[in-house]
């Protein structure tokens, strides 16, 4: 889609709706079992967009839009019961960390000393360990109502949580504006040299979750000349490999479907579809810039993801197995959502020709993305 037309399906979704500033709204979303309360926070503008957020893993538990003829459907894969969070637990919408993604051997070297943290994917370590971000209770800390809403969520993990060192204090916030701009943003800092890398889980199917159309059929464009393959473990061997003649190319409009499962290629075969990282840039930057395009030709639902981050992690859905549901009741299948994560390159403390995931006493560490959401019409015959 060009430029133009992409900014003529925002401008729809904005409609002529007078900006009364968007609204946020407290509730709580069950218990842990020690008794503790979980907060959820919504916030909702004047165009029907709306976002949930709930303090156990900072999660965004729900996003609901409207398509292209104003029905409203919830696009983001989750649970509506605190329970399938604790037992069931699948990153759905979690902010994850302290590494994203893979530590290989969960081991990393910094300034000389080895760390050890949790295996718990196969032979690596992946999204932060056993007792990752995702999984523990944040603390809200500030609710804001319009012109943009806002929640911010902390959390402080001390030194040698899941085998990192240093106490990191990290916060959350969410913000949505009348532009229909959601945008995520993670602050961290810390008190002794560590590593981060820290992004958010979302899993999409805008379609509405738990639709039959999974998301096999969105059309995703990614502004990367290379990506990164990796060894059957996932975890990248280093090189920068170009896209161009390869199913990872995803430089012009693709429905992503239609090379999903193209086993000609070693890297879907180790992957069972994509799960790899796109070379959007070699280093963190103070300004976002695009990462991907997502539209779904069906409803007209999309959105463009924008981030300062070098890094682009994007996964099919493929260990799903019909052995868990969500929100709609509806069984999730292979394929029947995308992730998009900006973060550091996979591994990235252990190869050396990737980012610097390092973080010092004084520095702060920073990830923000924006998801600018968009309906299209149908095109005309």
């Amino acid at each position: 889609m060009t430029k133009l037309a992409w900014g003529a399906a925002a401008a729809a979704l904005v409609a002529a709706t007078p900006a009364i500033g968007a609204e946020a709204s407290q509730s709580t979303f069950g218990k842990m079992p020690d008794g503790r309360g979980v907060p959820a926070v919504t916030l909702t503008n004047a165009n029907g967009i709306s976002a949930k957020v709930i303090a156990l893993g900072a999660t965004l538990q729900s996003v609901v839009m409207p398509d292209r003829d104003g029905k409203k459907a919830d696009v983001a894969l989750g649970y509506d019961d605190l329970s399938d969070y604790i037992e069931v637990p699948q990153y759905f919408g979690s902010t994850v960390g302290r590494f994203a993604n893979r530590l290989a051997g969960g081991r990393f070297k910094l300034d000389g000393k080895t760390w050890q943290t949790p295996i718990n994917n196969g032979a690596n370590a992946l999204h932060g360990g056993t007792l990752g971000f995702d999984k523990v209770l944040w603390e809200v800390t500030s609710v804001k109502s319009g012109p943009t809403a806002s929640v911010t969520l902390r959390y402080v993990s001390p030194d040698g949580d899941q085998g990192y060192p240093g106490t990191m204090t990290v916060d959350a916030i969410y913000s949505l504006d009348e532009k229909n701009d959601l945008r995520i943003e993670y602050i961290a800092t810390t008190d002794r040299p560590t590593i981060a890398n820290i992004t958010n889980h979302a899993y999409w199917n805008l379609s509405g979750e738990g639709s039959a159309n999974g998301a096999m059929g969105h059309v995703v464009t990614i502004p990367a000349d290379h990506y990164l393959p990796t060894d059957s473990g996932a975890i990248p061997t280093g090189e920068y490999r170009p896209v161009a003649g390869t199913v990872f190319d995803f430089r012009k409009p693709t429905v992503i479907g239609e090379r999903v499962r193209d086993a000609s290629d070693e890297q879907i075969v180790f992957g069972r579809g994509y799960d790899h990282n796109w070379v959007i840039g070699r280093k963190v930057t103070a300004d976002q810039h695009l990462m991907a395009r997502v539209e779904d030709p069906a409803s007209g639902r999309g959105f463009e993801l924008w981030s300062n981050q070098p890094g682009l992690q994007m996964y099919s859905g493929n260990f799903f197995d019909a052995t868990s549901h969500g929100k709609s009741k509806k069984i999730y299948r292979m394929g029947d959502a995308l992730v998009m994560e900006p973060q550091i390159f996979p591994d990235a403390p252990n190869q050396k020709n990737f980012p610097n995931a390092r973080l010092a006493p004084g520095e702060t560490y920073r990830n923000v993305m924006t998801y600018r959401f968009t309906t299209r019409a149908k095109a005309k015959r």
